[in-house]
């Protein structure tokens, strides 16, 4: 049955200046076993980094992750949806969108951060991407 986002979602949300560094982000991510850091330029939405991102935006491009700004690599489309919104919704987002993650803002600030993970853990913990979503991160 589907529920509120509020209930499904990491509110833990790590956040970065579009100024911050592709290392920056990737230190970040490690230190924090997440695949995603938001971007945000004074409190504002503005992106969303993956290491998927820094991965294929700029290390396979053989740009300089220690001088590559968020800005140069983040994605900037970004679909959000609000803590009220259901969990519904947000795999119809989530399908339409081919995404992963979704931000998710409340009176225009990020509260909350939505992943595919989440999702497969509310629908079915017993499930293939349900147990690796449980699973603890390997480092």
């Amino acid at each position: 049955m589907a529920q509120p986002i509020r209930n499904v979602m990491s509110r833990n949300v790590l956040t970065l200046s579009p100024t911050a560094t592709l290392a920056d982000a990737a230190r970040t991510m490690r230190d924090s076993n997440v695949g995603a850091v938001i971007v945000e330029d004074q409190g504002k939405l503005v992106g969303l980094v993956t290491d998927r991102d820094i991965v294929v935006r700029a290390v396979a491009q053989e740009r300089d992750p220690k001088s590559t700004q968020l800005s140069e690599a983040c994605s900037k489309t970004l679909v959000s949806l609000t803590p009220d919104d259901d969990t519904d919704r947000a795999v119809e987002v989530m399908r339409e969108k081919s995404v992963r993650r979704l931000p998710v803002v409340e009176k225009g600030k990020v509260v909350g951060i939505l992943t595919l993970g989440d999702l497969a853990l509310e629908r079915d913990r017993k499930s293939v991407l349900g147990s690796i979503s449980a699973a603890p991160p390997n480092r």
